[in-house]
C-alpha cells in the first residue's frame, strides 16, 4: 500500500510550495518591473533598459510569414548593428559550417543537373538561395547579440516575447468566441463545423504563421522556462502550446519532457512536469474532448484500419441528408424531409421492420414531462466532426488531377495506401536515388524533389504564393512527392493530416541536396552544438526536440523557428561559460 502512496504524498508535499514559487514569480514578472518603472525622472530609461528591444523587433519581424516582412526585419538589424564579420572557420568556427556548406551544394547541383536550361526554373533557384543567405544574415545577428548583451536582458526580453505570443494567441482565441458567441469554440458544431476542433488550426500567435509554428515555439517555451524554474510563463506556454490542439506536437514535447523527469530534474521540475501532463489530460478531456476522438481515427486512417477513402465525386461523398437545400431539386428535398424524419422515428426505438413495408410500434419511452424522447446523435462519431463537402482548394487539386493523370500514377488510384505519407516520401526518395545513382552525391537541386519552395512554386496554391507566370514544376517532383501530396490531400479529410505530408528536412536535404546536404546538417549543424554539450543544459533537450521535429516540416525555409531555437542555445553556451569561468576565478 505505502508504495501506491508514494506518488500522491510526493504531489501533496510540493503542492504548497509550488504554489508559492507561483506566487512569488508572478509578482517579479507583472509587480516589480512597474514599480521599478514608475520611480524617479528615469523612468523611460529604465523601461528601455529591461529588454533589448532591437532584439525583441527583430524577432517580431523575423518570424512573421510575410517574407517582405523578413526582409524588413533584416534591414532594421543591420541599420542597427551594421556587421558582417561572421566568423566562419573549419575549426573552431563561430557560426554553424552548414551554413556556408550548403549555397555552394546547391550550386554545384544547379550545374550538375543543367537546371541553367530551364528558364521558368530561375526564379525558384534564386528564391530557394536567398532563403540560405537570409538564414545567415539572421543567425548572425543572433549570435552578435548574444555576445555583445549582457545574458539577463537577453533572457527579459525572451519572457517578454513569450508573454506578447501569448497575448496575441489569446486574442485570436477571444475573436473565434465573439465570431461563434461560444465560451468554448473548441466544441461550437454550427456554421459548418469551420471552427469545432479545428479551432486550433486558428491560434497562430506573433507569427501568424500555420499553427505549429506557434505550436513549436509554445513548445520551446515549455523547455525554458521548465529549466529557469518560472512556473508562470512555463503553464503560459503550456496553455498557448494547448490551445493549438497541434496533437503530434504536443506527444513530442511530452515525451522530452519526461525523460527530462526522468533523467535530470529537480524536486522543482518534477512538481511542474505533472501540472503540464495534467494541463494536457484536462485539455483533452473537458476542452476539447472531440480532438481526442479525432486523433484516434487520425491514427486509424494512417493504419488503414478503416477501409478505403479514396477521392470520390461530391456526390458520392455526401449522403442526401446532409446536402443543403440548395443544391437540392423539389423532390430530393421531399426525400430529405422524409429522411430526417424516418431518423428520427428510428432513433426512438418505436419502429422495428418486420418486412419492407410493416413495420410493429413497440414501447415508447418517454421523457419526465410526458414527451416522447427522442436520443440525440452521436457528435463524436466520424460524421460529424469531418466535413465531406469538397473545399474550393481541394477542387483545385482534383482538377490538377485531372489534368495530369498519365503523370500521377498515386493521385488517379482510388486505393488505399500500406504506409503513412511520411514514410512513403521517404521511400519515394530512395528508391529514385537506387534508379539514380549519380545524383545521390549533391542531389536533384533546389525546389526539384521535396522542398517548400518547390510545392510553393507549382502555383497550386501551397505553402504560399507564388506567381502563376513563373510556376515551375520538376518532372521528378510532379511524379513523386507532388503525386503523393495529392494523393492524400485531395481527398477523405481524415487523410489530409502531418503523418501524410512529405515535408521533412531530412528528406529535403537528402533529395535536393544529396549526401552531402544531409552529412553537413549532421556534422555540421547539429555536431557544432553537440560538441559544446558540457556547456549545456536546458539546450540539450531542445537539440533533441529539434532533432525530431525535423521529420515534420521545412523549418529552415520557415525562416521562423530556427531563429529562436539558435538565440535559447547561443545564450545557453553564454550562460555557461560565465558561470564556468566564475567558478575557476573562485578557485
Amino acid at each position: 500500500m505505502q508504495l501506491y502512496r508514494q506518488p500522491f504524498h510526493f504531489l501533496s508535499r510540493n503542492l504548497h510550495y509550488t504554489a508559492q514559487r507561483i506566487i512569488s514569480d508572478t509578482v517579479t514578472l507583472f509587480i516589480k518591473p512597474r514599480m521599478v518603472f514608475s520611480i524617479g525622472d528615469f523612468r523611460l530609461k529604465r523601461v528601455t533598459d529591461y529588454v533589448d528591444w532591437k532584439l525583441l523587433v527583430f524577432l517580431i519581424l523575423f518570424l512573421n510569414i510575410k517574407l517582405e516582412i523578413k526582409f524588413i526585419a533584416i534591414l532594421f538589424i543591420y541599420i542597427f548593428q551594421f556587421d558582417f564579420k561572421f566568423g566562419f572557420k573549419l575549426k573552431n568556427s563561430r557560426l554553424p559550417l552548414f551554413y556556408l556548406f550548403i549555397i555552394p551544394i546547391a550550386c554545384i547541383a544547379f550545374i550538375v543537373n543543367k537546371s541553367y536550361l530551364y528558364p521558368k526554373y530561375m526564379p525558384e533557384f534564386i528564391t530557394g538561395i536567398s532563403f540560405w543567405v537570409l538564414s545567415i544574415l539572421a543567425i548572425h545577428q543572433i549570435k552578435l547579440i548574444v555576445e555583445k548583451i549582457e545574458a539577463e536582458k537577453i533572457h527579459r526580453t525572451i519572457i517578454v516575447f513569450f508573454i506578447i505570443n501569448f497575448i496575441v494567441s489569446v486574442f485570436n482565441l477571444v475573436v473565434i468566441m465573439l465570431i461563434t458567441r461560444s465560451i468554448n469554440p473548441y466544441t461550437f458544431k454550427e456554421m459548418h463545423q469551420i471552427y469545432f476542433i479545428m479551432t486550433g488550426d486558428y491560434i497562430k500567435g506573433l507569427s501568424f504563421d500555420i499553427s505549429s509554428t506557434n505550436a513549436v515555439l509554445s513548445a520551446f517555451g515549455v523547455i525554458y522556462f521548465l529549466y529557469k524554474k518560472m512556473p508562470v510563463l512555463l503553464f503560459i506556454c503550456m496553455a498557448t502550446l494547448l490551445l493549438t490542439c497541434s496533437n503530434l506536437i504536443n506527444l513530442i514535447l511530452l515525451v522530452v519532457i519526461a525523460g527530462i523527469f526522468i533523467f535530470k530534474s529537480s524536486r522543482d521540475q518534477k512538481s511542474y512536469i505533472v501540472i503540464c501532463i495534467m494541463m494536457f489530460l484536462v485539455f483533452m478531456i473537458k476542452i476539447s474532448p472531440q480532438n481526442k476522438g479525432y486523433s484516434v481515427e487520425t491514427i486509424k486512417n494512417t493504419l488503414h484500419i478503416r477501409g478505403d477513402h479514396s477521392v470520390k465525386p461530391a456526390e458520392a461523398i455526401i449522403p442526401l441528408i446532409k446536402r443543403p437545400d440548395s443544391l437540392l431539386n423539389t423532390d430530393e428535398k421531399k426525400q430529405k424531409i422524409a429522411l430526417i424524419n424516418l431518423s428520427s422515428i428510428k432513433r426512438t426505438g418505436l419502429l422495428r421492420p418486420l418486412n419492407k413495408q410493416t413495420f410493429l410500434l413497440i414501447h415508447v419511452p418517454l421523457t419526465d414531462n410526458g414527451r416522447i424522447y427522442i436520443n440525440s446523435p452521436n457528435t463524436n462519431s466520424e460524421e460529424y466532426w469531418l466535413s465531406k463537402e469538397i473545399r474550393p482548394d481541394q477542387r483545385v487539386l482534383l482538377n490538377f488531377i485531372a489534368k495530369h493523370k498519365n503523370d500521377l500514377p498515386m493521385s488517379r488510384k482510388e486505393t488505399a495506401k500500406a504506409l503513412p505519407g511520411k514514410a512513403l516520401g521517404m521511400l519515394q526518395t530512395l528508391s529514385f536515388f537506387y534508379k539514380h545513382p549519380a545524383k545521390v552525391i549533391t542531389g536533384l537541386g533546389i525546389g526539384n524533389f521535396s522542398s517548400k519552395i518547390a510545392f510553393r512554386a507549382t502555383g497550386l496554391g501551397l505553402r504560399g504564393r507564388y506567381p502563376e507566370k513563373y510556376a515551375y514544376i520538376n518532372r521528378n517532383f510532379l511524379s513523386n512527392h507532388l503525386d503523393l501530396y495529392l494523393s492524400f490531400f485531395s481527398g477523405y479529410a481524415g487523410n489530409r493530416s502531418v503523418s501524410n505530408n512529405p515535408f521533412s528536412v531530412y528528406d529535403q536535404l537528402l533529395s535536393e541536396y544529396g549526401l552531402l546536404g544531409l552529412l553537413s546538417l549532421i556534422i555540421y549543424y547539429m555536431g557544432f552544438f553537440f560538441q559544446q554539450k558540457k556547456h549545456l543544459t536546458y539546450g540539450i533537450p531542445l537539440l533533441l526536440f529539434v532533432i525530431i521535429i525535423f521529420f515534420l516540416d521545412y523549418w529552415f525555409e520557415q525562416l521562423s523557428i530556427m531563429v529562436l531555437f539558435e538565440l535559447l542555445l547561443f545564450l545557453n553556451l553564454k550562460e555557461n561559460e560565465k558561470s564556468e569561468k566564475l567558478k575557476e576565478v573562485q578557485i
